[in-house]
């Protein structure tokens, strides 16, 4: 990776062990995620109210990040690095390993969640600490596009290995074709782990803070809360929607993912630069008024056109909310912005986490039963009320720095 990023990498960084393990954790996640939903439909026999208590505890991890990485506060940045990396591992393990009863499958699901979650804010850090400050979105944006270009990849062999299945005779409902995914998703983790064991040791140490609530990131706070909300009720259940509203099998719903994170690879170094030139405070207000149209879609589509028509539209707002997510980088560099030094950002990015997903396992529960009782109508209207309020809430930031 000589020369890739090289105005944006400080010369020192020695940033190319640390991209490759992203491609490796990329390319692992397009697969497990690409089967994901289908697995849990199809094979495990997951309805949609139950759809929200799995959700429940495998976003459980991300409440408890803060108190993991508070259990870790003498580690440098790079060990937790290691450390979440090796535990995604062992997660796409025990899914390759267990059957498919309920318990067992959510089991390997929350072990997957809990390395997902101690890399989250660390991840974030590292990006930063390797890049010059003032490329600090364009750095963001790299990162997010190499996870992306691996997704695309794990997405795509999804696609055509179902496609050969379903050519060789396999059905939807055969468990074979997503164990073989599980395990070419555990085997490319497995490399992800022996290349992460050789990464060099940060300048980033510790002790870092345990717990770090400050006055100046209670804004961040609270629009983490908007924004893991309305994250939740498109990751639980607009998969959900396709599935048992358009019943798309497993090549449909890997391609839609491939899709998503093909525009995520093209616009994330522009959304990074977007935030760079124009500011995050500009860029988290039109995000969310954006979503307000993508949620009444998914909500009414199958009200206000034909069957196949409504299909198509629900499909392109699938691809369309992947890429108004992007923007949600634009609160890091918010953080950065008010932060002293990197280990603040780690402190500040980590205790967001748990806010995000204290409230997103609230909306997992209650978004399965509130589809359950009233309809998906209702759950995508209230998703379309917060996206609202959290532009409201985004437009009264005031620092601006860019």
């Amino acid at each position: 990776m000589q020369g890739f990023g090289k105005d944006i990498y400080r010369p020192d960084a020695k940033a190319g062990r640390f991209l490759g393990v992203l491609a490796l954790c990329g390319i692992s996640y397009g697969l497990y995620r690409g089967i994901q939903d289908n697995y849990l439909a199809e094979i495990v026999g997951i309805t949609a109210f139950e759809r929200g208590i799995v959700e429940f505890f495998r976003e459980m991890p991300g409440l408890l990040v803060v108190f993991i990485l508070a259990g870790m506060y003498r580690f440098t940045e790079s060990r937790i690095f290691k450390i979440g990396v090796a535990v995604m591992a062992a997660g796409l393990i025990g899914l390759l390993a267990a059957g498919t009863g309920k318990i067992t499958v959510v089991l390997g699901m929350v072990l997957f969640s809990f390395g997902e979650h101690i890399i989250m804010p660390v991840r974030t850090t590292l990006s930063l600490a390797l890049a010059f400050r003032e490329r600090s979105g364009a750095a963001l944006g790299v990162t997010s596009a190499l996870g992306h270009l691996g997704n695309i990849a794990g997405y795509a062999a999804v696609t055509a290995l179902f496609f050969l299945f379903s050519r060789i005779g396999f059905s939807r409902k055969d468990v074979l074709p997503f164990r073989i995914i599980f395990g070419i998703g555990a085997a490319l983790m497995i490399g992800g782990v022996l290349t992460v064991l050789a990464l060099q040791e940060t300048s980033l140490k510790g002790p870092r803070r345990r717990f770090y609530f400050a006055r100046k990131f209670h804004k961040y706070y609270m629009l983490e809360v908007f924004y893991g909300a309305r994250k939740q009720i498109f990751l639980t259940f607009a998969p959900y929607v396709l599935i048992l509203q358009y019943r798309a099998d497993t090549s449909v719903i890997a391609f839609l993912l491939a899709l998503c994170a093909g525009f995520g690879l093209i616009f994330s170094p522009i959304m990074g630069r977007l935030i760079d030139r124009l500011g995050f405070k500009r860029i988290m207000v039109a995000d969310t008024l954006l979503l307000v149209i993508v949620c009444l879609l998914y909500g009414f589509a199958h009200r206000l056109f034909p069957f196949s028509v409504a299909f198509i539209v629900v499909c392109v707002n699938y691809v369309l909310d992947s890429i108004i997510s992007l923007a949600s980088m634009a609160s890091n560099v918010y953080v950065q912005a008010l932060a002293a030094d990197p280990e603040e950002i780690t402190a500040t990015l980590s205790t967001g986490v748990s806010v995000n997903h204290g409230i997103s396992i609230f909306i997992a529960l209650m978004g399965g039963w509130i589809w359950k009782v009233t309809g998906l109508e209702t759950l995508f209207t209230l998703s379309a009320v917060l996206g609202l309020l959290n532009s409201l809430y985004a437009a009264s930031i005031k620092l601006e720095k860019s």
